[in-house]
């Protein structure tokens, strides 16, 4: 059974990226293709950091992590390098845990 579900998967995955060559190059060219591929990358990191953060399994949580992703976005705000944003999340994180 679970070599049937990767070949399945296989199968997707190649069907996708042969759809994915097969657009025509009139539709790639497009400008509302190239605004709509480059606000798509932002909103996957967005649900990715919105997953990481406020959720542990199937419970929706309120902890240290939200405290650390507000200091990352004020961070950002005042245009802190990407260490200093990294590291004072990571230091508020770990100074709300400790309280």
């Amino acid at each position: 059974m679970i070599w049937l579900a990767i070949a399945v998967t296989a199968v997707g995955c190649y069907a996708l990226k042969l759809g994915g060559l097969s657009v025509p190059e009139r539709i790639l060219r497009h400008p509302a293709t190239d605004r709509i591929a480059a606000l798509i990358p932002p909103a996957l990191l967005g649900a990715l950091v919105a997953v990481q953060v406020l959720a542990d399994g199937r419970a929706l949580v309120l902890d240290a992590r939200v405290a650390g992703l507000a200091a990352a976005v004020a961070l950002l705000v005042l245009r802190a390098p990407f260490l200093v944003v990294v590291g004072g999340a990571a230091l508020v994180a770990a100074l709300v845990r400790l309280l």
